[in-house]
């Protein structure tokens, strides 16, 4: 395609960036003799016939509202052009890097510098709805920085354009997962505000270095989004209050759009806004140094009522979930446990009740530059739909309680789990709890020592190792006394994979194990494209017999792939 010719125009040059839905060309205008950026829909060539229509739409639709924006800090529309069966949006190139960039090189953005971009982006953002349009992904990656110190807006690719819903499917929620407000996930329809509280979020993670509500998967990271509060950010000097303000759950309580732009303006100049402080109050950003029993051990919620541990912190990790399926409160992440009292305790702090959602993810495509979602979603947790009941280990057919002589004690039963995967473990004793879709446990004593297995056919990290160290970052401010052992980067099965030890202290108010508690985790992208997670927590007085159950575990292990047929 390089070198490409588009309507007798347009010289394709080298491709500057892209995503799942399409990917950025830099391009020769002929005629006027200048550089530009040419946006190719490269998702349509894989589309079905029907998501093939939605997509040229959405990609008309994202010109047709960029050139209604006249803005200094709108990344200006020239052209649409059909080629290949396709349509290609001719832009404005802009030289330079995106707010994500500089996020994931710098680790993060000093607090003055962030409030002066977020203040253009609010200008554009006013911009777009006076001629009413709606951008719908705000996030680091569609803002821009250019070379001359311009901040630029980009990418309407799942705008809205006011009293246009041809586009959009009943049931679907659109746009970055991370970044999408609480009322569009539940379903309303969006309004400025939730632009709003999408700035709020970018401006979040620009300050800090991370989303704040980036959970293990898309499902968990909107249940945070509706039910939790965002860690206090830590770096965010005088733009704390203003972030506060925009991340009000109730779009109602955010400041509008011209309070909002005072408000950063005056971080902009180290000053703190008075007018944001008056909407903090009513923001409970929580920075508890211990996890309550609405988080999993990564500090994220869990997806599902049913179970959790409070051994695993983690959707894996250490974490205090007292393993009984009594509350019905989201506690378990699919990648690290958490703890649910059992019943007749008190429900955990942290979560609120009475709105939980069961969000089930039908489609997640990268629109534009990568990142956007869509995805459908369901009022309420179906009953049922992720059990937690103990069930008995049932020893493999094939093998009976033989395990194979790959240094696995013979006394050891192997198990083939319903989700595909099989292993061995120490006796018949162990019995079997779900955790949530993601997960199961394997326990011997209701928890207090336990085995926890997390399957993601959708991994949302490039390496196991990241996603550990991204855990970590969560866990560290919400354990009492979490200190790492060790966090590498490994190989296991000739995979990448990574390898997490540390330990804890339980809280008796979150688990009926409280006390010292060590765990370790491997987590490895298996050959199909699954990421596995394998974990074990035991009271840290017991880690001397534990861990080398783990290591049997480990050498046991059969991943679905290797039990199909």
């Amino acid at each position: 395609m390089q070198g490409a010719l588009l309507s007798d125009r347009y010289r394709l040059v080298d491709s500057i960036g892209s995503g799942g839905m399409g990917r950025v060309w830099r391009a020769h205008d002929e005629v006027l003799h200048r550089a530009v950026a040419i946006k190719e829909l490269t998702a349509a060539l894989y589309a079905s016939e029907g998501d093939r229509a939605v997509l040229l739409a959405r990609t008309r639709a994202e010109a047709r509202a960029a050139a209604r924006i006249n803005h200094s800090a709108v990344v200006t529309v020239h052209d649409v052009l059909e080629h290949d069966g396709r349509p290609w949006i001719v832009m404005e190139l802009v030289e330079g890097h995106s707010l994500a960039d500089a996020v994931k090189d710098a680790q993060r953005v000093e607090p003055r510098e962030a409030a002066r971009i977020g203040l253009w982006v609010l200008r554009a953002l006013r911009a777009a709805h006076s001629a009413g349009v709606l951008h719908r992904d705000i996030k680091p990656g569609n803002v821009l920085l250019s070379r001359d110190g311009r901040v630029l807006l980009t990418d309407f690719g799942i705008a809205q354009v006011e009293g246009d819903t041809t586009i959009t499917r009943t049931g679907e929620i659109v746009g970055s997962v991370d970044y999408l407000a609480p009322e569009r996930i539940r379903g309303h329809d969006p309004g400025p505000a939730s632009d709003l509280w999408a700035l709020g979020a970018t401006l979040y993670t620009a300050v800090e270095g991370r989303s704040p509500f980036r959970r293990t998967t898309p499902l968990t990271t909107m249940q945070a989004v509706v039910d939790e509060e965002p860690g206090e950010p830590q770096h965010a000097g005088p733009l704390t209050s203003v972030i506060g303000a925009l991340l009000q759950k109730d779009p109602a309580d955010r400041p509008d759009a011209a309070q909002a732009e005072q408000m950063l303006a005056e971080a902009a100049e180290g000053r703190r806004s008075s007018a944001a402080e008056g909407h903090v109050p009513t923001v409970h950003m929580s920075n508890a140094p211990t996890i309550s029993g609405t988080y999993g051990i990564d500090g994220r919620p869990a997806p599902n009522p049913a179970a959790a541990t409070s051994n695993h912190p983690t959707s894996h990790t250490p974490n205090h979930a007292t393993n009984h399926p009594a509350s019905h409160a989201p506690n378990h992440q699919p990648h690290h446990p958490t703890y649910q009292p059992p019943s007749g305790q008190a429900r955990p702090r942290g979560r609120r009740r009475g709105r939980t959602l069961a969000l089930v993810v039908v489609l997640a495509a990268l629109v534009g530059g990568g990142g956007a979602a869509v995805m459908r979603y369901a009022d309420e947790w179906r009953s049922g739909a992720s059990s937690s009941s103990s069930e008995p280990v049932k020893p493999s057919p094939e093998t009976g309680d033989k395990a194979p002589s790959n240094g696995i004690p013979d006394s050891w039963v192997r198990v083939d789990d319903p989700k595909g995967f099989s292993l061995a473990l120490p006796s018949k004793a162990w019995k079997r709890k779900t955790v949530d879709d993601f997960q199961v446990d394997y326990t011997p004593d209701g928890g207090k020592h336990f085995v926890r297995i997390a399957v993601d056919e959708s991994p949302d990290f490039p390496t196991p190792y990241e996603h550990l160290l991204d855990l970590e970052q969560q866990l560290q401010q919400r354990l009492l006394d979490y200190r790492q052992v060790s966090l590498e980067e490994n190989v296991f099965r000739d995979r990448p994979g990574g390898l997490w030890d540390f330990t804890w202290t339980a809280v008796a108010k979150d688990t009926p194990f409280p006390g010292p508690r060590r765990a370790i985790e491997e987590m490895y992208l298996s050959r199909d494209g699954v990421e596995y997670a394998i974990y074990m927590s035991a009271p840290a007085a017991d880690w001397e017999k534990a861990r080398p159950q783990f290591d049997n575990i480990l050498r046991g292990w059969r991943p679905a792939a290797d039990t199909a047929g």
